[in-house]
C-alpha cells in the first residue's frame, strides 16, 4: 500500500496516519524506526492504548483527523505521506482532501464503501483502497499466470495492484538485478513497494519468526533482486498480462 505513493527521487521519510485502529496499528508498528511516524486518534482511551503498544519514537497525538488547525499544528505540508485509515469513508475523504490542500506530498484514502469509489477519482487523493474488493483478488489471485501472489481489484474492479515474485536472475527474468527505471513497466504502471527478506538464497520461505522481512519504498534507483516480493500499481487490467510476463522466466531456469 505504501509503495505506491513515492516520488521518483525523493524518498518518503515523514508519515502521518489517521486514524488508531486496528490497521494504523500494524501499520505504524511495522514503518517505526524507518521513518518518522505520527498517528492521530479521536478517542482518548484509544490513545492510551496506542502509546503503551508503539515505541517511544512514533507520535501518538489524540484529535481529529479532519481538524485543519490540528494537521496545520503538526506540520502536515511536511508530510511525504498522509495515510487516511480510520473506519468512516466521509472522513477519510475529508482528512486526505485537507492533508493535500495543506501541503502533504501524497495522501491515501481506506475507503470501504463501493458508492465512493469512482467519486475520489480525479480529485486530490492520490490513491483509494476499497477492502471489499479483497475477496476479488484472492479469485484473481488464483487465475493469474507466473509468479503473481496476490491481486487486488482497485477502482471497482478498473485497476489492480499486483504482488509478484522475482525468479531466476537478469538473465532469465526482465526483473531481477534490475533497478526500477530499467524495468519496462506499461505505462502508468508503478512499482510502489519491494517486501525482502520472506525467502532464503535458496529460494525457500523463511519460518516465522525467523527473521523479519523488510518493506522497502521503491524509487527509481531502487534494485530488485531475486526473490523479492515486488508490489505492482496498473491503471487499467488490460495492462495486467503484460506486468505477469515481466514475473516469468525463461526455460532454462529450474525452480
Amino acid at each position: 500500500m505504501l509503495g505506491a505513493l513515492r516520488h521518483r527521487d525523493r524518498p518518503v521519510k515523514r508519515v502521518m496516519i489517521a486514524g488508531g485502529g486496528r490497521v494504523g496499528l500494524r501499520l505504524a508498528r511495522e514503518i517505526h524506526g524507518r521513518y518518522q511516524v505520527k498517528i492521530i486518534e479521536q478517542q482518548r482511551a484509544r490513545c492510551d492504548y496506542l502509546a503503551t503498544q508503539l515505541p517511544a519514537d512514533v507520535l501518538v497525538l489524540n484529535g481529529d483527523s479532519t481538524d485543519e488547525d490540528l494537521l496545520a499544528d503538526e506540520n502536515v505540508q511536511d508530510m511525504d505521506l498522509f495515510l487516511a485509515l480510520t473506519s468512516d469513508d466521509e472522513d477519510n475523504i475529508m482528512a486526505c482532501l485537507l492533508a493535500k490542500r495543506l501541503g502533504a506530498r501524497r495522501v491515501l484514502a481506506v475507503i470501504n464503501r463501493r458508492a465512493y469509489a469512482d467519486l475520489v477519482q480525479g480529485t486530490q487523493i492520490d490513491i483509494a483502497i476499497s477492502p471489499s474488493h479483497a475477496v476479488i483478488g484472492e479469485l484473481l489471485a488464483h487465475v493469474r499466470r507466473g509468479d503473481v501472489e496476490a491481486v487486488h481489484s482497485l477502482r471497482r474492479g478498473a485497476a489492480e495492484a499486483l504482488e509478484g515474485i522475482v525468479r531466476g536472475d537478469a538473465k532469465t527474468c526482465r526483473m531481477a538485478g534490475r533497478r526500477i527505471e530499467e524495468i519496462k513497466l506499461p505505462k502508468g504502471a508503478e512499482v510502489g513497494a519491494i517486501v525482502r527478506g520472506l525467502h532464503l538464497a535458496d529460494g525457500s520461505e523463511v519460518e516465522p519468526g525467523y527473521a523479519k522481512p523488510r518493506v522497502i519504498i521503491a524509487h527509481h534507483d531502487t534494485l530488485v533482486l531475486p526473490h523479492d516480493h515486488v508490489i505492482i500499481f496498473v491503471p487499467r487490467k488490460r495492462m495486467v498480462r503484460e506486468v505477469e510476463k515481466l514475473f516469468q522466466v525463461s526455460a532454462t531456469f529450474l525452480f
